[in-house]
């Protein structure tokens, strides 16, 4: 059963190509990482009560254009409800 106080994020990236010709793709489970200001198109594909539900809308997903080019640059992000994040202040330069 999905705990009621977590939610699952579910983040698709589709990365531009390199100038050397190169695409990086995610190589791990938890690998993530996407350079907007280079190109790479980030979405929320939706917000999810189990980690399971995120993995069906991954396949359902992997059936459509653009998702089917990088079917593996999804990443699932969980969040507890109720519970800050940035606890800190920040700067800009």
């Amino acid at each position: 059963m999905a705990d009621p106080s977590t939610v699952h994020l579910l983040w698709h990236v589709h990365h531009r190509v390199a100038e050397e010709g190169e695409v990086r793709h995610f190589t791990a489970p938890d690998d993530f990482w996407a350079d907007e200001e280079a190109g790479d198109d980030v979405k929320l594909l939706g917000t999810y009560s189990s980690r399971e539900a995120a993995r069906d809308r991954i396949e359902r997903a992997r059936q459509l254009p653009g998702f089917s080019d990088e079917p593996d640059c999804f990443y699932v992000e969980e969040f507890e409800i109720d519970k800050d994040e940035w606890t800190e202040g920040y700067v800009t330069d």
